[in-house]
This record gives structure tokens, C-alpha cells and sequence, in this order.
């Protein structure tokens, strides 16, 4: 049953409720976003977040329920989807769906990389080790950035917020993207908390978590930075928000999906020969488009405790081109191959951009 016969607003709330009891993937609060498509089961208990691209629904993780539900609910859901002629695809899932999938028989998934995760009561012996990171805290403190925590209430839809989330998005190699990466949170903070690096009165940074709620654990959504940001300012409210977490007494603390990481050191069975082409081409071109490698190394610095793998899973005999097609259609929010052409154009414009700014410095120096 679709959110499609419910008040949205209301949709939204039952959902948000159901999260909070029985939340376990580090994406799930994430189902709350802009977007996604609410599933409640037939017993208003359980809730599925998806987002529909290609013929598929594209799950964000995995159902929400009680643990003794969760097979039967996975089967409604899927049972329900069947009737809408749609296949199914959960993104971001951990090996709790992979051990309830496999039960039912030989399934296929792909290895999408590795999530990082921290105790953050031992965030101090990271700190102690990692000079590099004392050096970059210490940048941004002399350059006079503070961060606080701000309550939800004052950080929904503020300005300065707004603004520097624009002034992060400008320098993206991607369109925005959406579905688990969806850049416009500040409309629902609800239970989110926001750390905010001020410097000389005025923002420069700031950072989104969202619980999971049955880990008694925290992911660390976003981490903005604007265009007058020292360095260091990531670091800086990375600790802030470590050390406040601590305090709390959270268990775990994540920096979500680092894509084709391999850290987890687990591989799956072989993809078919289409996909597995697919994925060594954006370990190998992605960088001109995302940086995956700059990302997993920024978050590896931090000295993760573990890494934990992340797969793509299907309800389907294989995961196959028309999957990852979805896949890239639900989180570009359009056709891959629109969504590909607005990339290059992008791309385009702003390899132009960098040219013109280096051919200026260039002339200033020899004027």
C-alpha cells in the first residue's frame, strides 16, 4: 500500500515514527527525505522508502519493522511490487537483507563499496596518532572557525545555510544528485543534529546527522563546506560532532557509503560481464565526473575501527545493465543518459571556468 492514498504529511509522521522504534540501517532516516516513496505494509508496521526508475523500485536500504517481521514484510513488499509490474532493487543494503534473501534461495548482489565506522568514545586515540589531523584542526581554530551545535528549529530553512549549501553544490563535478545523497535536508531537520562552523559571524560550514535508532548510532549525512571556509573546517566539525556524540553515549558512528571502496575486504560472486565492465570503467573514468578515491581516502584518514560492505541486491535471478540503469536513474532523478549529458555539459563549463581562472593568474603574473 503506496503513499499515494495518504495525507503526505501524515505519511510522512507514521513513517518518521516507525524509524525512530525500529531503524537499523545507517540510511533510514534518510526515507524521510524529499522524493522517496513510502510502502506501509498491510499492518501499518513496517515501511519501505523507494524511489521508482526504469521498471524497478529502488529501495533505500532495506523494510523498516520489528526483526520477527522482517522476512514476511520484505515478501508483502515484493509480492506488492510484482502486482505493479515492477522489479525490485535494494540500494545500500547490509548483510542483514543478504542472510534473510538468502534463505529463500540463491540470490545476486553487487559489492557498491564499504561504509566506515567509529565508537566515537575513542575518538581522542584518533586524534592522538593522526598528526595530520591535529594540524588541520588547528589550521581552522587559528584561522578563528568555531562550531556549535544548533537545534534543529534554528536550522531549518536559515539563510546563511542555504547559502552555503550553494556554494557547495557549485563546485560538484555532478549535477545534484538525490534518492540516498539528496543534497536539500534543511526542510526536514526533525530529529537531525546540525553542527554549524561560524567564522567572523558568518557560516562557512556545516554538518547533518540522522540517528539509527536500533544501533544507537549516528550518520554523518553531509558535511558542507562554503566558499570561505578555511582548511581544516570538515575536520573541525567532524570532531565536534565526534565528541558530542561521545557524550551521548553512542554506540556507533558512520560516514555512510564510501562507493567501490574495497576496504571491506569481501567480494561477492563475479557480476555478469556487462556490469562488471560498467564498474571498472568508473573506478577507472569516475574521477572526472565524482572523485570515489579522494572520498575513501578523506574518510580512511579518520582511522576507521571497521569496515562494513555494502551491497546492491535484486529480487531478480541476476543483477544485470537494466539494474544498474535504474540504479543511476533513481539517484540522478532523470534518464541516465539526460542526466549523463547534463554531466559532460557541466563538466564542460567548468573545465572552461578553471581554464579562464588559470589563463587570469597567468596574465596577472606577467602584467
Amino acid at each position: 500500500m503506496a503513499n499515494t492514498f495518504r495525507n503526505r504529511d501524515a505519511a510522512i509522521a507514521q513513517a518518521r515514527e516507525i524509524i525512530l522504534r525500529h531503524g537499523w540501517n545507517s540510511t533510514v532516516y534518510q526515507l524521510l527525505n524529499p522524493g522517496m516513496e513510502l510502502w506501509f505494509s498491510s499492518h501499518d508496521d513496517a515501511v519501505v522508502g523507494y524511489v521508482e526508475a526504469s521498471g524497478f523500485r529502488v529501495v533505500a536500504g532495506a523494510p523498516v519493522c520489528r526483526d520477527d517481521r522482517f522476512a514476511d514484510v520484505v515478501n508483502e513488499f515484493e509480492n506488492d511490487s510484482s502486482r505493479a509490474r515492477r522489479k525490485v532493487c535494494y540500494f545500500g543494503a547490509g548483510q542483514r537483507l543478504a542472510d534473510v534473501l538468502a534463505r529463500r534461495g540463491p540470490l545476486d548482489r553487487i559489492l557498491l563499496g564499504a561504509e566506515p565506522q567509529w565508537d566515537p568514545r575513542s575518538w581522542d586515540v584518533v586524534i592522538k596518532h593522526k598528526a595530520s589531523l591535529r594540524a588541520q584542526l588547528n589550521r581552522a581554530r587559528n584561522k578563528g572557525v568555531a562550531v556549535a551545535q544548533w537545534q534543529a528549529e534554528q536550522a531549518q530553512y536559515h539563510p546563511e545555510l542555504e547559502r552555503c549549501l550553494a556554494e557547495w553544490l557549485e563546485t560538484r563535478g555532478l549535477p545534484p544528485l538525490h534518492f540516498l545523497v539528496e543534497p536539500e535536508t534543511l526542510n526536514r531537520l526533525f530529529d537531525r543534529k546540525i553542527f554549524v562552523a561560524r567564522r567572523n559571524g558568518s557560516v562557512v560550514g556545516f554538518l547533518i546527522s540522522s540517528p539509527i535508532p536500533m544501533r544507537n548510532g549516528w550518520l554523518v549525512e553531509q558535511i558542507i563546506r562554503g566558499h570561505q571556509a578555511p582548511n581544516g573546517t570538515n575536520e573541525l566539525l567532524l570532531d565536534a560532532a565526534m565528541r558530542s556524540l561521545a557524550e551521548s553515549g553512542v554506540d556507533i558512528v558512520t560516514l555512510g557509503l564510501s562507493p567501490l571502496s574495497q576496504r571491506a575486504g569481501f567480494l561477492p560472486s563475479d557480476p555478469s560481464p556487462i556490469v562488471g565492465l560498467l564498474l571498472s570503467w568508473a573506478r577507472l573514468h569516475g574521477r572526472r565526473f565524482y572523485n570515489f578515491e579522494g572520498l575513501d581516502t578523506f574518510k580512511a584518514k579518520f582511522m576507521p575501527e571497521s569496515w562494513a560492505p555494502i551491497y546492491a541486491i535484486t529480487n531478480e535471478s541476476r543483477v544485470t545493465f537494466a539494474t544498474m540503469y535504474a540504479i543511476a536513474g533513481a539517484f540522478g532523478g532523470t534518464s541516465p543518459v539526460v542526466f549523463l549529458v547534463r554531466s559532460i555539459s557541466r563538466a564542460i563549463v567548468q573545465e572552461l571556468r578553471w581554464l579562464w581562472n588559470r589563463l587570469r593568474r597567468l596574465w596577472r603574473q606577467n602584467a
